[in-house]
Parts: C-alpha cells; structure tokens; sequence
C-alpha cells in the first residue's frame, strides 16, 4: 500500500517534485474512444480514474496542471478524457511510482486495455473506472 497520497483540486497547491498521481474526472455522458489499432470503446458516464507520473521541469504541479486546463492540443490519451469530462482533481505520491498506483487500484475495473499504458508493460491499463459504491484502497474519497 502506498503512503498517504494527498488530494488536491487544484494544481496551484502541488508540489513542483517529480511523482505520481492518480486523476479523478467524472464523465456526465458517454464519451466514444478508440486506441490506434484497435476497436471503438464507448465510456459510460462516471468517475473515472488515471495514473500517470510526473518526472520533467516542474514536477507534478506542471504536469497536473496540464490535466487541469481545458485548451490543450491532445498530445496523450488522457487529453481526450479531461477535455471531454470535468476534472476533480489528483491524489499525488511525490517520489512515487504510476504502475504502483495502478497495482494498489487493481480491484477496479478496465474500462480500454492500454489506455495511458502503450509504453508499459507491467499494466493492462493506466485508465480504471471507479463504481460508485466500490471503496478505494488508499483514497478518501472528496465526493
């Protein structure tokens, strides 16, 4: 289990260190999605959560940030999603680790194999779908 992470809901608030973060967005409607090479998946509304890391200039309150803003060019998978759904914010582990995130997650289910994780090969996805009702490990919950 990882210590403690923090929630923040906004980025102003985060640390300029490198780490991990677990995103929080809730999607209002469904959101189609398709990965390069493979078949269309079709998110339902919901709360949704992405691990990610944090390792260039500017630490995780750079790339958090990043999340947050609304007018970015897509340059990753994620970008769709925070574009598309409405962001709550990020639980971050400073010095962590993204695919130990996803592993203390893994009781939560995959909505797309692969998302956020092309370049990995430890996780089946770095994109889960949090079910109302169903507790987070190490999260306490803001909603």
């Amino acid at each position: 289990m990882l210590s403690d992470p923090q929630f923040h809901e906004r980025p102003d608030t985060l640390p300029s260190e490198p780490g991990a973060y677990a995103l929080l967005i809730v999607l209002e409607q469904e959101l189609p999605f398709r990965l390069p090479g493979k078949p269309e998946r079709v998110l339902a509304p919901g709360r949704y959560l992405y691990c990610g890391s944090a390792r260039g200039p500017g630490g995780l309150r750079a790339r958090v940030g990043r999340h947050f803003r609304r007018d970015k060019p897509e340059r990753w998978h994620i970008d769709r999603l925070t574009v598309a759904g409405r962001m709550l914010g990020a639980w971050i582990v400073p010095g962590g680790d993204e695919c130990a995130l996803v592993a203390t997650l893994s009781g939560l289910p995959v909505p797309i194999p692969g998302f956020g994780s092309s370049d990995c090969r430890r996780c089946a996805s770095h994109l889960l779908h949090w079910p109302d009702g169903m507790p987070i490990p190490f999260l306490r919950p803001p909603l």
